[in-house]
């Protein structure tokens, strides 16, 4: 039976500024209530008898945390499971699909060697075991060795944005695959108005991320967004309805911490440019937070993925 999706919370900005006056307390608390999610999802896993999981998100939703930490606590509980990322599964350069203007099209389901996939998701269910092929993402071709994937009794977790497009599991028993789709459910308001909503969230996140770790301009990263989220729609969210479970990866505080970083941005893009006004009102959004140090999240939080 599918999962009923969650509605999405509406909080005022000035409540989270009065729970940010006793920081430590704040934080503590919406980092249990995830890891509370993460143990009732690795129940819901284990009572289902399944031994595939197929996790999705949209972008900047902590889909790798998460699968990471669903695993983790899997093993916690005596149950041998590992992440099993989808992008080892991307064909050679020269077989991608290409989008109208000739540019690849890294976001098409026919950019993965479902075939591939097919046969490793067997071989796991038969024999515990499987060969997984192995990407390098500098040459845009598959390496010529593999990844010995040894589970047996376990539990196997895909993650990738295709994760729950039924193509993926074609030909397996249903009952031995769970849907996991993880997404925020939360948003800010301002007397009366919404005005951060889920996804400026994931795209401060994305921002952060792509700042810090990636070398990424801001102007490209705000640029890219309509297309990301179009992807969304297009090849993500279309999918919800198969989850078997959603999957809340919401922090109440972290408005609190992206507000020190998004914050300033404001007017750093001259008037002319095309990202300058998104920017600048994402910016006036975050000012209305009140700031939380990003020294007081914890070294294990999901955060990290987009903090570091």
């Amino acid at each position: 039976m599918p999962a009923i999706w969650i509605p999405k919370r509406l909080v005022e900005v000035n409540l989270v500024n009065t729970a940010a006056e006793s920081a430590k307390s704040f934080v503590r608390h919406c980092e249990l209530e995830y890891e509370g999610r993460i143990h009732t999802a690795a129940s819901e896993i284990l009572a289902s008898g399944c031994r595939i999981v197929m996790l999705t998100g949209p972008s900047a939703s902590g889909k790798t945390t998460t699968a990471n930490k669903i695993a983790a606590a899997l093993r916690a509980r005596g149950c041998p499971s590992q992440v099993v990322s989808l992008d080892n599964f991307y064909k050679n350069l020269d077989e991608y699909p290409r989008l109208p203007d000739g540019t690849k099209d890294y976001e098409n389901i026919t950019a993965l060697d479902l075939d591939d996939i097919h046969h490793c998701l067997s071989e796991l269910l038969e024999t515990g075991e499987t060969e997984l092929p192995i990407f390098d993402f500098c040459t845009e071709m598959r390496k010529q060795e593999t990844e010995h994937l040894s589970l047996p009794g376990g539990i196997c977790v895909i993650e990738g944005i295709h994760a729950l497009n039924p193509q993926m599991v074609e030909g397996l028993p249903r009952d031995s695959v769970y849907n996991i789709y993880a997404g925020l459910r939360e948003e800010y308001s301002h007397k009366g108005q919404r005005v951060i909503p889920t996804r400026d969230i994931r795209l401060a996140r994305r921002m952060m991320r792509d700042c810090r770790f990636r070398g990424h301009s801001l102007e490209k990263t705000i640029g890219m967004w309509e297309s990301v989220c179009a992807g969304e729609d297009r090849f993500i969210k279309v999918f919800k309805s198969e989850a078997d479970l959603l999957l809340d990866t919401s922090f109440s505080y972290e408005i609190c911490l992206l507000a020190d970083f998004v914050a300033p941005l404001a007017g750093s893009l001259p008037d002319d440019h095309p990202q300058c006004e998104k920017l600048n009102m994402l910016a006036g959004h975050f000012a209305l937070v009140d700031r939380i140090p990003e020294e007081m999240v914890p070294e294990n939080s999901m955060l990290r993925e987009f903090l570091g």
